[in-house]
């Protein structure tokens, strides 16, 4: 029987992973899941509901009323989502509201997911785990010129600045804290580009199925 094939895809903000895993999915022909939507989707419920997105009651009923649709919302980028989504993740149960989603995702016939668990909690036993990461300062820069390709002017110290607080939120909360897995590739992408990167993962990938 072969065994679905699963890539673990996790890092901090900004390193890249989500063009990553978008193009290992589409070359390796699996489903492609961003869970970081899930948890942007959440917050926003929560902000919808004129709640507190570290409020814990308010964050898991909005995990568990969580639909499809939600995660087609234009307004799941930017500080204030940032920071709801990170607010929302730090609840045990709204992690646990949404473990179950994932993993039936990427059990139907493999996938590649990113996040920033996944290789540690949703899927341990994935067949690859990358996590992607970079130097603060380059990540802080790419934030800064996706946000200005989005019309959206911002000092790019203060972008930096709120992805260090993040940074530091998802290092210390005690649901799932963001860490690379013990046998996780660690891909530093500070001072690579796109397709650099997308040729070392890729390379792991195949390595591992032989």
């Amino acid at each position: 029987m072969t065994v679905a094939l699963i890539v673990a895809v996790d890092g901090p903000a900004a390193a890249g992973k989500g063009t990553l895993a978008r193009r290992l999915a589409a070359e390796l022909g699996l489903p492609y899941l961003d869970t970081g939507l899930l948890y942007r989707a959440t917050g926003r419920r929560v902000l919808d509901a004129g709640a507190d997105p570290f409020d814990p009651a308010a964050a898991e009923a909005a995990a568990r009323a969580l639909d499809p649709a939600d995660m087609q919302r234009d307004d799941l980028r930017g500080a204030e989502a940032d920071r709801a989504a990170s607010g929302v993740a730090a609840v045990p149960g709204v992690r646990a509201a949404l473990l179950d989603f994932q993993r039936d995702f990427g059990r139907r016939r493999g996938a590649v997911l990113d996040g920033r668990d996944i290789g540690t909690v949703v899927f341990p036993d994935a067949g690859v785990k990358l996590f992607v990461t970079a130097s603060p300062e380059a990540r802080a820069h790419r934030r800064w010129l996706e946000l200005r390709a989005k019309g959206m002017a911002r000092a790019e110290a203060d972008v930096a600045a709120e992805m260090a607080e993040r940074d530091e939120r998802d290092a210390i909360r005690a649901a799932a804290p963001l860490r690379p897995a013990a046998d996780a590739h660690v891909l530093d992408t500070t001072a690579l580009d796109a397709d650099a990167v997308f040729a070392l993962a890729l390379e792991l990938v195949r390595s591992a199925r032989v």
